[in-house]
């Protein structure tokens, strides 16, 4: 299998097409790309970034670095790295929207996007809350949101949501669907043959046995010994604050937090770098960058490309691991 993913560049304001531009800089990442996107944005940040960058045809065979596929996607309104406008968010929208349609069609085996700027989006009439919740509803299937770099997987039980709601979010269904979709994810995608996993506490301590909060009597251990009883190799809850200690980590194939802030800022101050955001539970892969769209530096040329090249390696990975195993 030639494998051929969808790349969309996110927020064209930010950072999103100067790492594609650096990205067709490799050709060994580039031949497995087509790019969703303006070509006029792409080449306006090739010329910021003084690199050569042709852009050629869906069809087309990537033959040296500075080539990338493209299926051309206009903007409405000029782009100004650094400013979003909310003018251009449908044709931003419609982009991803194309090329997550080519993944579900089988054109292409995996998706890999870059930053979206959220509130540009919203400013522009469309109710959006994360790229993860619009694949899972155009796929009409439940996911979960996993970051991951090497030696650490952070799956959440709740994504994008103000800390006031979690609890009343965590719910033995949503927390059984979470850790099956968990299990399930690195059984077919990373080849694990009995995933181990780690499952946090909502509360400090894990709820020290009912005296810091009850949520991991009444609702989390229930849930996780109904899982237990069906195969699942599951450890906790974990007090969060112990879970992530180095002597540790090796025990896991990933953790599962209980929201977003929980596990997530251990993960980004020990290799934001090289770390990828995953959706599990898509009928296609689909690995994101872990960082925003920067606007603060965007156009400068001082943006790193190593979560990019790192989310194409890891969606390449992917596709391959589901061809093996279809």
């Amino acid at each position: 299998m030639k494998t051929r993913l969808a790349l969309v560049p996110g927020e064209p304001a930010g950072i999103g097409p100067e790492l594609c531009v650096r990205l067709a800089q490799r050709i060994e990442l580039s031949s497995l790309c087509t790019a969703y996107a303006d070509p006029d944005v792409l080449m306006q940040a090739a010329t910021a970034l003084q690199l050569p960058l042709e852009l050629l045809a869906a069809d087309a065979d990537i033959m040296h670095g500075g080539q990338l596929r493209i299926v051309a996607h206009r903007l409405p309104a000029p782009t100004r790295a650094g400013h979003p406008d909310p003018a251009n968010a449908a044709a931003t929208i419609a982009a991803l929207d194309a090329a997550a349609q080519d993944c579900l069609q089988g054109r292409m085996h995996g998706l890999v996007t870059g930053p979206f700027h959220k509130a540009a989006i919203n400013d522009g009439g469309i109710a959006y809350t994360g790229t993860t919740e619009r694949l899972a509803q155009q796929a009409g299937c439940d996911v979960a949101m996993m970051l991951a770099r090497p030696g650490l997987r952070v799956a959440l039980a709740t994504t994008h949501l103000p800390l006031r709601d979690v609890p009343d979010a965590i719910t033995a269904e949503r927390l059984q669907r979470i850790v099956t979709i968990t299990h399930e994810a690195l059984r077919h995608d990373f080849g694990m043959a009995s995933p181990r996993i780690a499952v946090l506490g909502l509360n400090p301590h894990a709820g020290e046995d009912g005296h810091l909060g009850r949520e991991e009597l009444d609702v989390i251990i229930p849930a996780l010994d109904q899982l237990r009883a069906r195969g699942l190799n599951l450890q906790g809850p974990l007090p969060a604050d112990t879970a992530f200690l180095p002597d540790k980590l090796p025990q896991f194939d990933a953790v599962v937090a209980m929201y977003h802030d929980q596990g997530l800022p251990v993960l980004k101050s020990t290799g934001i770098e090289h770390a990828v955001n995953i959706t599990l539970g898509l009928p296609y892969p689909r690995v994101a960058v872990d960082h925003g769209t920067a606007l603060d530096i965007a156009g400068s040329g001082r943006a790193t490309p190593d979560s990019l090249f790192a989310a194409v390696e890891q969606c390449a990975r992917f596709a391959e691991q589901r061809e093996q195993t279809r």
